[in-house]
């Protein structure tokens, strides 16, 4: 057994397909002066193939992994007309006399080593983007037609050094049993294309091979434990098939108690909501049985296009995302750019610590027209159902404050028109930094509600960036000074008689419910995905019991023990359940 990274969950068996690196090697052609017209036509000629290409690759995968994931290729096609990259190889043609592919070449490995010189994997993972649209334009220059991805007619698990999201886009879905990579990151666009896909994927073997993996060599890979097996005995397969079948009859049972009341074995509701980038996303929800939604990332409204959304654009979005919800609650949360997520048509100073730095709540308290034309926007769909707003990333109370002012402003823009609003939607904040988490009893008399973001609060607490692959072992939401931190949270938000609720990953870990449940959680916001799943426990807990359990992790000193608690009632609810 070799461990490595599981990026995209599931159990996939069957031979190995590898595919070699794509890389170009060719002589350095010179080209005379009078040439530079012609030189400078083909490299046009070929970033324009190379669009339309990327264009017609966008609309077809939308039918494979949804309209939020095409959105990868806008960044490909972005680079094509970034004026840096542009200007680089244009130099080089005009000043060094040389061929465009030799040009492109150049400054294609120019940004790559420059970008996997820097020590932040969403960097790294952007010098893929790179490459991949780099080869894409050398493919057009050399008038190489054939395709980086043989066409396959049977089902394979398909290994590579590295792949990249256009290698993936041309892959029959039917066939892709799974994926393992040598290189990549959990957070790559070709990891978020698997989850969409319900791919397993497993990556980061780098220095774990004894030998390569060969074409014909049978595999079996967990995405959800990051383990690769190659060519294992027959114990291990029949080990590995039962495992698989399991899990595939669990999840067709879990559609079961998609209508079944969220409720403990000792009658305590939870408010399982579901989070979501796109309006296209609710007709799942509503098929899992989430209570509302507890997160619209609006973000992703944004990033799809070259130009900000207008109010009119998100209005329509926001109204029929309460709209198809009939009443339950959506909670939308207002723009949340910065750190790892971008705007090309926005531009953003280059900062040290984007994650430290100019984001978030920050950016719309700075750029008010942009806050309140998205104010408008919510406020004016909330006519059309339980609209709820929450802002992200709050630090402190006059953040609060100055945002509820912009909201009482837009509320009397609105009414001065005659517009249909709301008057008395609800408004919250997220708490995902100490500051927040420390006076969010102070917060809390100023909201009508708080949800917890652990992904973010778990790695200001510990210090840590959980993509950054040295150190992500690290990033423990198990922590006692996160778990100390959470209650105190939640006891604020009590002591003033308004809910909390918990976003980000850590409200989706099965192994946290009873923490939640034991510290009185009433709502918890998760993907759809793992939604039932989380019922499916929920359903079995005890609310009371986890209360106890709680008060035990509260004195625990390492997170070891912390998880050892929790692991023991785990073992315990599947004995008395009979699973």
């Amino acid at each position: 057994m070799i461990r490595g990274i599981g990026a995209s969950s599931g159990i996939a068996m069957g031979q190995a397909f590898v595919i070699p690196t794509w890389e170009w090697d060719f002589p350095e052609k010179m080209i005379d002066v009078t040439d530079l017209s012609y030189e400078f036509e083909r490299l046009y000629d070929g970033i324009r193939s190379s669009k339309d290409e990327l264009e017609i690759i966008k609309q077809e995968i939308k039918d494979v992994v949804g309209q939020d994931q095409a959105y990868i290729f806008d960044a490909h096609l972005a680079i094509l007309e970034d004026p840096i990259f542009m200007n680089e190889i244009q130099g080089i043609i005009e000043l060094q006399y040389k061929a465009a592919e030799v040009a492109v070449k150049e400054v294609i490995d120019k940004f790559v080593d420059m970008f996997n010189l820097i020590d932040d994997e969403y960097m790294k993972e952007r010098a893929l983007d790179i490459k991949d649209v780099g080869n894409r334009l050398l493919k057009h220059l050399l008038g190489d037609t054939s395709s980086t991805v043989p066409p396959i007619d049977h089902p394979y698990i398909l290994v590579a050094k590295e792949l990249t999201p256009s290698q993936l886009a041309h892959l029959d879905p039917a066939n892709v049993l799974g994926l393992l990579t040598i290189l990549g990151g959990t957070h790559s666009h070709v990891s978020i294309m698997a989850r969409a896909m319900s791919v397993p994927y497993v990556l980061g073997l780098e220095g774990k091979l004894l030998r390569p993996i060969q074409n014909g060599d049978f595999l079996i890979i967990d995405g959800q434990e990051g383990t690769l097996y190659i060519n294992p005995d027959k114990v291990t397969i029949e080990r590995y098939q039962a495992r698989k079948k399991n899990w595939l009859e669990f999840k067709e049972s879990l559609q079961e108690i998609a209508d079944v009341a969220p409720v403990t074995l000792d009658k305590s509701y939870v408010n399982l909501h579901a989070n979501i980038n796109s309006v296209l996303e609710i007709d799942q929800v509503l098929r899992n049985g989430a209570s509302g939604v507890g997160l619209f990332r609006t973000e992703y409204l944004y990033m799809d296009r070259d130009s900000l959304p207008s109010e009119e654009e998100q209005y329509e979005v926001y109204r029929q995302a309460a709209r198809q919800l009939k009443g339950r609650p959506i909670v939308i949360r207002t723009l949340d750019i910065g750190g790892d997520k971008k705007l090309d048509y926005l531009p953003l100073a280059k900062e040290d610590n984007p994650f430290l730095g100019y984001r978030a709540i920050r950016i719309s308290l700075d750029r008010k027209d942009l806050f309140m034309t998205q104010l408008r926007a919510i406020l004016r769909a909330s006519h059309y159902g339980n609209v709820k707003i929450m802002y992200p990333m709050v630090t402190s109370l006059d953040e609060v404050r100055q945002a509820k002012a912009l909201l009482e402003k837009a509320k009397a823009e609105l009414h001065a028109q005659g517009l249909l609003y709301n008057a008395n939607i609800e408004v919250g904040l997220t708490i995902e930094v100490p500051a927040a988490a420390l006076i969010a009893d102070v917060l809390a008399s100023e909201v009508n509600f708080m949800s917890i973001g652990t992904n973010d609060l778990v790695q200001y607490v510990l210090a840590v960036d959980r993509m950054n692959e040295n150190i992500a072992h690290l990033y423990n939401p198990y922590h006692p000074a996160v778990i100390r931190l959470l209650k105190h949270v939640i006891d604020s938000a009590k002591s003033v008689g308004i809910p909390v609720g918990v976003c980000g990953e850590m409200a989706g870990d099965i192994r946290a419910l009873p923490i939640w449940l034991g510290l009185g959680i009433e709502e918890l916001s998760i993907s759809v995905q793992t939604l039932l799943q989380v019922k499916h426990r929920l359903l079995s807990s005890d609310a009371k019991k986890c209360k106890q359990l709680v008060n035990e992790i509260l004195v625990c000193k390492t997170s070891d023990e912390i998880i050892e608690l929790l692991a023991q009632t785990e073992q315990t609810e599947s004995i008395v359940g009979g699973n």
